[in-house]
């Protein structure tokens, strides 16, 4: 299936059902607010090549079975460029948006403003930019879908400011549009791969797959758990260590549950966000969100047994804001040896990044529960922790330091490492008893007989 050429075949990509929104808009009053010699003659030709009387398109459809307003832009009509029409027309949709409680998803193709109608056209960037704000505020989501081109200011406001971006494959992608960047510009630094590898994007979804992954995406975001999720079940040993040596052991163990294990365990399906918005990506976290086997969605921010890397945690700290806007209780996974701590970390901003996840999760407007899955090492695991809301699992480990680390702060001999294992009391049932932790979760009860399967 090929990428879609116009705003109508952007929006039959995804939905067999759209209403147009009724439109009460001024008469095109000439040349524009500038007198642009020309203009009035140069939008009734793009009307005429277009079929459409501006920019942008929009109303509501059914995605996957979830209803959305849709606001698709006609790069047919002068570039898809944003003028005072177009602003007319996206904010009436986000006010339906937030008058029907309904998310907003943005098909975009534009190159951004309108230069022959000058700072009234630039400014419509705060006009749509206030629109959102206002239906971010409403607890409503928005889903970008980047279409070739995506630049200048509808990238920076609908695409960029959405809580999702998804982007069709080789669209071109970047504030800059192609005639105003510089000459020795990398071209492949302004597509939807390079945006999804800095963190920008959160997907690359082929046209095939779009309405799916769409679908799946309104489905997840508009059909919160009720009250806190679970801590899930152990899935590995559930004999208690006998020493702190031990559960470091264990915990460290190559063969040991992660926590892709446990997502699958936690949900039937998952669609996954990526990148901090800031530049960067880190494979060692897994953030998104889930549905439940009720059918009702949860979010969840999983360390993968890996130095989480300062994109990591902003990662993580995003996906804890998003939920807690929208209603959607958040399970945490915790399994680190720490935040990384190598030069690059630090010129990232390391400490800013757990800064930033540590008052996420204070300030979290939805239940967090988190559940240690594996090693639990310093500031880099607590971020994710839960206050009051934390348990773990038998072969798991929580430290205010590793113990090999604090042997050679403490200037002993590394076979010591042992013996401080113990005195720093890191087991999950040394943690219980230091208040650290709710609990030490079990294994699934078996099922009853009669009732397998």
């Amino acid at each position: 299936m090929t990428a879609p050429g116009n705003a109508r075949e952007a929006l039959a990509l995804v939905t067999d059902d759209f209403t147009e929104l009724p439109r009460a808009e001024a008469p095109s009053d000439g040349d524009g607010p500038l007198g642009w010699p020309g203009h009035g003659r140069a939008r009734a030709a793009a009307a005429a090549r277009s079929g459409e009387s501006e920019s942008v398109v929009c109303g509501t459809g059914t995605v996957g079975g979830t209803r959305t307003v849709l606001v698709s832009f006609e790069f047919g009509f002068l570039g898809g460029s944003i003028g005072e029409g177009t602003g007319d027309r996206v904010a009436a949709a986000h006010a339906h948006a937030r008058a029907h409680r309904l998310p907003v998803t943005a098909l975009l193709a534009t190159g951004g403003s309108r230069m022959q109608e000058g700072m009234r056209a630039l400014v419509q960037l705060q006009r749509l930019a206030g629109e959102s704000a206002l239906t971010r505020a409403a607890g409503l989501p928005q889903v970008a879908v980047l279409r070739d081109p995506t630049t200048g200011g509808g990238w920076a406001t609908l695409g960029a400011g959405s809580d999702v971006v998804l982007a069709l494959p080789g669209a071109q992608v970047g504030f800059a549009g192609a005639r105003v960047r510089p000459r020795d510009a990398d071209p492949a630094a302004y597509t939807a791969e390079s945006q999804l590898a800095h963190g920008h994007v959160d997907a690359v979804v082929p046209p095939g797959e779009l309405r799916a992954v769409l679908g799946r995406w309104l489905s997840l975001l508009t059909r919160p758990a009720a009250g806190p999720v679970p801590p899930p079940y152990a899935l590995g040993g559930t004999e208690p260590a006998v020493s702190g040596r031990e559960a470091v052991a264990r915990a460290r163990r190559p063969e040991r549950p992660r926590a892709d294990r446990y997502l699958a365990e936690v949900f039937t399906e998952r669609a996954e966000l990526s990148g901090d918005r800031a530049g960067g990506t880190d494979p060692g976290i897994r953030c998104g969100f889930g549905r439940l086997p009720d059918g009702r969605t949860a979010a969840y921010a999983a360390q993968c047994g890996t130095a989480t890397r300062p994109a990591g945690f902003r990662t993580a700290a995003r996906l804890v804001r998003l939920a807690g806007r929208l209603g959607i209780p958040v399970l945490t996974l915790i399994d680190t040896p720490g935040a990384a701590n190598d030069a690059e970390a630090e010129r990232a901003g390391a400490g800013p990044a757990i800064a930033e996840l540590f008052g996420a999760v204070a300030e979290a407007r939805v239940p967090v529960t988190a559940l240690l899955i594996g090693e639990g090492g310093s500031g880099g695991a607590l971020a994710l922790a839960a206050p009051g809301r934390t348990w773990a699992t038998p072969d798991a480990y929580f430290s205010v330091i590793a113990p090999e680390l604090a042997t050679a702060i403490l200037k002993l001999p590394p076979e010591e490492a042992d013996v401080t294992a113990d005195r720093l009391r890191l087991r999950p049932e040394d943690l219980v008893e230091l208040g650290v932790v709710r609990g030490v979760v079990g294994a699934r009860p078996a099922d009853p007989p009669g009732r397998a399967g």
